[in-house]
């Protein structure tokens, strides 16, 4: 069986979230990804990642902050994932 699924990508800049965008991506998959490019450590970087998942067709990209819920709801809504990896996450916080 051949699947196909709609995946949502949460900490899509970041380094394992991009990769893992990446690779669905290239397994054929619908990829969404979600960040909100916060300036912890180095945006630059998080855009640079960004731009290589802009060449991939089955990459979508949406920056937005997790905490927004109607933002939230918005994707949900209109992207209707089958599976969420939820990689997003405030480095350094204990």
């Amino acid at each position: 069986m051949n699947n196909k699924y709609r995946i949502l990508v949460t900490g899509a800049a970041g380094f394992i979230g991009s990769n893992t965008a990446k690779h669905y991506s290239n397994l054929d998959h619908e990829v969404m990804g979600l960040d909100n490019l916060n300036s912890y450590y180095d945006v630059d970087l998080k855009l640079s990642r960004l731009d290589d998942l802009k060449n991939l067709t089955k990459f979508k990209f949406k920056e937005i902050d997790l905490k927004d819920i109607k933002q939230l709801q918005d994707v949900f809504s209109s992207f209707k994932p089958d599976i969420v990896i939820h990689l997003a996450a405030q480095a350094g916080v204990r």
